[in-house]
C-alpha cells in the first residue's frame, strides 16, 4: 500500500515565499513547512520509485555561498538524484515553477570523459547514442549539459557527430510546471513513465563513460 499521496500545492508557495524571504530567520520560522510541504512528500514519492531506479538522495537546502557574490543562504528548488553510479542517474527537482524531470550524466572524471569521446567516436556505439538522443529530443526532452565550443582537440571538425563530441556532460530534462496529478499518487506512475522514457540515455552513458 503506497504511503504516497502526492506533492502538496503548498510545496511550490514555500519557494514563492522563499524566493522573497530567503534568509536565515525566515527559513528557521518556516522550516517545519519545509518538511511537510516539500521534504516528507518528495521522500515518499521517491521511496515508491526505489525498487525501479534505486534508492535517491536529496541536495541540501543551502548555497554554497562562499566564493558566489549571492549571499542569499538557501537553494530555491529542491533536487534529489537517483543514481545508478557516480554523476549518472535520474533527477527530480520542485520549486516555484513546479516540477523539472530529467536523467543523464552531470559531471564527468577525466576518466569517464575520455572513455566517452571514444564511445561517441566509434561508430557504432556513437550511432546508438545519436539515435538515442534524437528520441529523447522528439519525446519532448530538452537535450543539455557543458559543451565545448569546439569540437575537443584530436577529431575531426567535420565529424559526423561532432556536437556530441563537444559535450563534456549530457542530460536530458522536461519542466512540467504543476500538473493535476503531481498532487495525487498517480505522481508515482507519471515520473517513472518519464524516467523510462529517460533510460536509454542513462544506460548509455552507464555504460560508456564508467570510470
Amino acid at each position: 500500500m503506497t504511503t504516497f499521496q502526492g506533492i502538496p500545492a503548498g510545496a511550490f508557495g514555500f519557494y514563492e515565499e522563499l524566493q522573497d524571504n530567503n534568509n536565515r530567520e525566515w527559513w528557521q520560522e518556516h522550516k517545519a513547512g519545509y518538511q511537510s510541504l516539500v521534504k516528507e512528500p518528495l521522500a515518499s514519492l521517491l521511496a515508491e520509485l526505489e525498487p525501479r531506479y534505486g534508492p535517491a538522495k536529496f541536495f541540501r537546502p543551502n548555497r554554497d555561498i562562499r566564493f558566489s557574490e549571492d549571499k542569499s543562504p538557501y537553494k530555491t528548488a529542491q533536487g534529489a538524484v537517483a543514481s545508478v553510479q557516480e554523476g549518472v542517474g535520474y533527477y527530480l527537482q520542485l520549486s516555484a515553477d513546479g516540477l523539472l524531470v530529467g536523467g543523464g550524466c552531470h559531471s564527468h572524471t577525466p576518466a569517464q570523459l575520455a572513455r566517452y569521446r571514444n564511445s561517441v567516436d566509434a561508430s557504432g556505439t556513437g550511432e546508438a547514442l545519436r539515435h538515442i538522443v534524437e528520441a529523447v529530443a522528439a519525446a519532448g526532452f530538452s537535450v543539455e549539459g557543458e559543451k565545448l565550443k569546439t569540437v575537443p582537440r584530436g577529431y575531426a571538425r567535420e565529424h559526423p557527430r561532432a556536437e556530441l563530441l563537444k559535450h563534456k556532460s549530457l542530460s536530458a530534462s522536461v519542466s512540467l510546471g504543476r500538473p493535476d496529478w503531481l498532487a495525487t499518487p498517480g505522481a508515482v506512475r507519471e515520473i517513472a513513465a518519464l524516467w523510462d522514457g529517460l533510460r536509454p540515455l542513462v544506460d548509455w552513458v552507464s555504460r560508456h563513460a564508467a570510470p
